[in-house]
């Protein structure tokens, strides 16, 4: 009998571990969720019992009891429930006072789970609410939700789905205008900053963008470039099609910088990458700097021994986090002052 395996969790990621043996009464799987590390079930199908094998390490020490999960759901522009997924502290404030960090991606239909990262916990134990936008362009919530909803022609449903999520959290007094930092990578770059220029000003304290894909219509325009032919199906060829080229440019992140005021900013970038060239936050960084009417940061950091995914190494990814989240908490004014030096 088809059923669905029971959680209590409002928000969470669950995957089956496939075996050789089809003929069973018993699967195991894998769960996790924001709050609980990845344990791994065995589950009786004909009893619906399921036996812990197996939970994930925290060595620091962790209690999912410390924390609260939450299963949101934004009313979009045009009618769409935007699902977000909200981890935070117990006893952290629900008053409208709370910083927030905003993630996304949105593309190539890549849903974003709502499982286990140690990494946020950081942020989250200091005060900050962390919170992930399941936009259309990816599969979240079905296939149509990233085709043909957030793709090509449809695009700016990605980031207009974003925006409404930000402010589903100012309206549901989770936080408040100017206390929300967004953030996002390659694609998810192009989100947060699309979003940054559509968004009305104020709404943001900062943006982080890594490596992200902010000269999407140069880019497309260049076919020399290896991977700009195999990506016109996903965001249009503005070669052939002038329809194309003017939808790509109305929310292009470096066309659409204009003067007026800007979160703080920072965008990082890879000299060796070959999906998001190092020019493009390079170009994106140094045109907002033109153009802002305020005295904002524009930080930008190339690494010039990286590609996309950023430092090589078990533990040097750890230094891009940490300058990650040292600026999220600098923007928040949540930074603790340095101590002072010894006489």
């Amino acid at each position: 009998e088809e059923h669905v395996i029971a959680v209590e969790e409002e928000a969470y990621s669950l995957g089956l571990l496939h075996g050789p043996e089809y003929k069973t009464t018993s699967v195991r799987y894998v769960y996790s969720s924001p709050t609980t590390p990845e344990s791994t079930f065995d589950y009786d199908l004909v009893t619906r019992a399921r036996t812990l094998r197996k939970v994930q390490t925290v060595p620091s020490g962790h209690n999912p009891s410390d924390y609260i999960c939450r299963r949101l759901y934004a009313p979009g522009h045009d009618g769409a429930r935007v699902p977000v997924t909200v981890l935070y502290r117990k006893g952290t404030a629900m008053d409208g006072s709370a910083p927030v960090l905003l993630y996304g991606y949105g593309s190539y239909g890549a849903a974003m789970p709502s499982d286990f990262r140690t990494g946020r916990l950081s942020l989250v134990d200091r005060g900050v609410v962390h919170a992930t936008a399941h936009v259309r362009g990816g599969t979240d919530c079905g296939y149509s939700w990233y085709d043909p909803s957030g793709k090509g022609m449809q695009k700016k449903n990605t980031f207009l789905d974003f925006i409404a999520a930000a402010n589903h959290l100012v309206e549901q007094r989770i936080t408040s205008k100017g206390r929300i930092v967004i953030q996002g990578g390659s694609a998810g770059g192009l989100l947060v900053g699309a979003a940054m220029n559509m968004a009305e000003e104020g709404l943001f304290a900062g943006v982080i963008g890594e490596v992200p894909f902010v000269d999407v219509l140069n880019t497309m325009s260049d076919k020399s470039l290896p991977l700009t032919p195999p990506e016109w199906p996903e965001w249009g060829n503005p070669l052939e099609s002038p329809e194309a080229y003017a939808y790509i440019r109305s929310y292009a992140p470096y066309e659409q910088l204009a003067p007026r005021r800007y979160p703080h900013v920072l965008a990082t970038g890879g000299l060796c990458d070959p999906r998001v060239t190092y020019w493009e936050p390079a170009k994106w960084i140094a045109r907002l700097r033109s153009v802002r009417t305020d005295d904002g940061l524009s930080l930008l950091k190339t690494n010039m021994g990286a590609g996309h995914a950023g430092k090589a190494g078990r533990f040097d990814k750890l230094d891009e986090v940490a300058l990650v989240m040292a600026f999220a908490l600098h923007v928040l004014q949540l930074s603790a002052p340095a101590a002072p030096h010894p006489p």
